[in-house]
């Protein structure tokens, strides 16, 4: 993604005015994580994300101002209600203080513009697909329709790839993904009975999407990245559960986040040596 403008990359930059940006970047982003909790959680039910206050899963205790504190409360209370004293699941911190981190990250690598904004949007929009597939094997929809509409937003005001590459982007990996999901199913329900897909639908959508948001080059990274990823996260998988089955969305996700920030500059980087003169 192209820069459209230079606030934090300019060398005549205050270093101090930076630090500011990072600190202020990290306070909203472990304060948006939060939100990404409820959604996280509540999604998959079908449960209001506005209507009923924060609660105890446990013991149904409504959750305190002070201890709705992103990570800092969950540190405070040393990971336990102040209620009933069940624990509370580290995960809660850990989805707020990556959320601030990618959008750290994100600043860091893009700068300060309307791009880098949207695309702290979707790497939010990246751990809700990612942490609701781990918990349900599912891939919400209306969170990949809103990936995919970013994607025509960045199209717009991001001239540096173009609207063919993303269309192309689109189609390059989601259309072998469907064809991989399709044969593999015939002979999984041959050998087994059961009627699933070796990739499922809602992965080759999810690719669908991102394609719009990369363009070609970065979403084959992307995928490369995700598939490297899941063959390693299988593989601890198989060792720790002895299950095979697992969601594929958190490792797609990881190689879209990766895609979003050096998708181009890696590709551009393989393309370049393959392309160098024998000796260099």
């Amino acid at each position: 993604m192209g820069e459209f403008q230079n606030m934090l990359h300019d060398e005549f930059a205050d270093p101090v005015f930076c630090v500011i940006i990072y600190i202020a970047a990290f306070i909203f982003g472990i304060s948006i994580g939060s939100f990404l909790n409820v959604v996280i959680l509540r999604l998959p039910r079908h449960e209001s994300l506005i209507k009923r206050s924060s609660h105890c899963m446990t013991c149904g205790a409504k959750i305190r101002a002070i201890d709705l504190i992103p990570v800092f409360s969950w540190l405070l209370l040393r990971g336990k209600c102040h209620s009933c004293g069940e624990k509370i699941s580290p995960r809660y911190p850990i989805v707020e203080s990556l959320n601030g981190i990618l959008y750290v990250l994100t600043l860091w690598v893009l700068d300060l513009n309307a791009g880098s904004i949207i695309t702290c949007v979707l790497m939010s929009l990246l751990i809700v697909v990612a942490f609701m597939d781990w918990d349900t094997m599912e891939i919400d929809m209306v969170i990949v329709g809103i990936i995919f509409l970013l994607g025509v937003v960045l199209g717009i005001i991001d001239q540096n790839v173009s609207p063919l590459s993303r269309v192309i982007g689109t189609l390059v990996i989601s259309v072998p993904f469907f064809i991989i999901g399709e044969v593999s199913r015939i002979f999984i329900r041959k050998k087994t009975g059961e009627d699933f897909r070796a990739i499922e639908l809602g992965d080759t959508i999810l690719m669908f999407a991102a394609g719009a948001v990369l363009g070609t080059k970065a979403v084959i990274v992307s995928a490369l990245v995700g598939i490297i990823a899941a063959a390693l996260g299988g593989i601890i998988n198989k060792a720790v559960t002895k299950e095979s089955k697992f969601a594929f969305g958190p490792f797609l996700s990881i190689g879209i986040a990766v895609g979003m920030l050096w998708g181009n500059t890696i590709a551009d980087w393989y393309l370049k040596m393959l392309t160098a003169p024998v000796g260099q």
